[in-house]
C-alpha cells in the first residue's frame, strides 16, 4: 500500500517536472518567436548621417531588434523594397513614388533631408547659369534626382539641356563622380553632400559654384523634399504606434546631430558612413537635415512630384501618388 503510494507520488512528481519544463520551454520559444529583426535600409550620405544618434541609442523597436543597413546608392536599397526585406527604407522621393505606383507596399513616413545638391568644380569664372553655355557637365545617372533637377533648372534659366550644354554620365555613382571631380577628370559636376566636403578635402581648388537648392527655391518658391523615409504598409497598419516611436526617435536623432556636429562626426566615422571626421564635421551643416513627418508636408511633396511629372511622367512612375502614399497614424 505504502509502496503503491510512493510509486504514485513519484509518478506525479515526474509528470509535474516534465510539465514544468515543457511550459518553460514553450515560454522561451514564444519569446523567441516574438523577437524579430526589423531592417532599416539607409544611405551612406545625409540620410545615414541623420540616423547616427538613433543607431547608437535605439537598438530595439518594441520587442524587435533594429538592424541598420547602410548602402552606397539608392539602387542598392531598391531591391530590398521590391523584395519586402526592409521594414523602413530611405530612397529619393521620386523613387518612392515610382515604387508606390508599381504596387510595392511602402508608404512615405517622413522627409529627413531637404536638398544637398551643388554644381561643383574648380572654375571660379562660373558665377551663374549663363556661364555654363557650351560647357560639359557631369552627372551621376540619367533620370535620377540630380539629373532631373539640373535639367529643370537649366531650362528655367534659359538653357537647352540638349543644345546649350553637354551632359555627361560617364561616372554612374556618387562616389565615382566625386572621385573624378577630386582628381580633375570631371571639371564640372553635380554632386551632393557629403561628397562635396570629401572632394574639397582632397582637392582644395574645388568649391561649390551654384547651389541647386537655392536655385530651386528661387524658381519654385519651395524647398526640396529630396529624401523619403518609407515604411512597409503591413507593419504600419498593424503597428502604427511603433512607427510613431521610430519617427520620434529619428526626429530626435536629426536634432541631435545638427546641435552636436563635433560629436556627431565621430559617430559618422564609427558607423562607417565616412572615414574622415573632418569631412563629416564640415558636411553636417550643408546636409540640410530637417525631419518632417509625411502628413505635415504632404502638399510640398505633391507639388515637388508634380514638377517632375510635368517634365516626364515616368520620373514619378506615371502618375502622382494618391492619398494612400502617405502614412497617417
Amino acid at each position: 500500500m505504502i509502496k503503491a503510494s510512493v510509486k504514485t507520488l513519484a509518478s506525479s512528481v515526474i509528470l509535474l517536472t516534465l510539465a514544468f519544463f515543457s511550459c518553460k520551454k514553450g515560454t522561451q520559444d514564444n519569446t523567441t518567436n516574438r523577437q524579430e529583426k526589423i531592417t532599416v535600409a539607409t544611405l551612406r550620405g545625409p540620410a545615414g548621417i541623420s540616423m547616427v544618434h538613433m543607431m547608437d541609442q535605439m537598438k530595439n523597436l518594441g520587442t524587435d531588434t533594429l538592424d541598420y543597413q547602410i548602402k552606397n546608392e539608392p539602387m542598392q536599397v531598391r531591391p530590398l523594397l521590391f523584395q519586402e526585406k526592409a521594414t523602413f527604407g530611405v530612397v529619393p522621393t521620386n523613387m518612392a513614388a515610382i515604387l508606390y505606383n508599381k504596387g510595392v507596399p511602402y508608404q512615405l513616413a517622413a522627409v529627413p533631408v531637404w536638398g544637398t545638391l551643388y554644381l561643383f568644380g574648380e572654375d571660379e569664372k562660373i558665377q551663374g547659369w549663363d556661364d555654363l553655355k557650351g560647357r560639359k557637365i557631369y552627372l551621376m545617372a540619367k533620370g535620377m534626382t540630380p539629373d532631373v533637377m539640373f535639367r529643370y533648372l537649366l531650362e528655367k534659366n534659359g538653357l537647352d539641356p540638349g543644345e546649350d550644354v553637354e551632359l555627361d554620365y560617364s561616372f554612374p555613382t556618387h562616389i565615382e563622380l566625386a572621385n573624378a571631380v577630386a582628381s580633375g577628370k570631371a571639371g564640372l559636376a553635380v554632386i551632393s553632400e557629403p561628397m562635396v566636403s570629401m572632394v574639397m578635402k582632397k582637392n582644395d581648388r574645388t568649391r561649390p559654384l551654384i547651389s541647386l537648392n537655392e536655385a530651386w527655391k528661387k524658381q519654385t518658391r519651395m524647398e526640396i523634399p529630396q529624401t523619403a523615409l518609407l515604411v512597409h504598409q503591413d507593419f504600419a497598419n498593424h503597428h502604427p504606434e511603433r512607427v510613431e516611436d521610430f519617427l520620434n526617435a529619428y526626429e530626435q536623432s536629426v536634432q541631435w546631430i545638427n546641435r552636436h556636429p563635433e560629436e556627431g562626426s565621430r559617430g559618422v566615422v564609427r558607423h562607417g558612413i565616412l572615414n574622415d571626421t573632418a569631412v563629416a564635421r564640415a558636411s553636417i551643416p550643408r546636409c540640410n537635415m530637417r525631419f518632417k513627418k509625411a502628413r505635415d508636408v504632404q502638399e510640398q511633396v505633391t507639388s515637388y512630384l508634380e514638377i517632375f511629372y510635368q517634365m516626364n511622367p515616368d520620373i514619378v512612375g506615371g502618375k502622382i501618388p494618391d492619398e494612400g502614399f502617405y502614412f497617417k497614424k
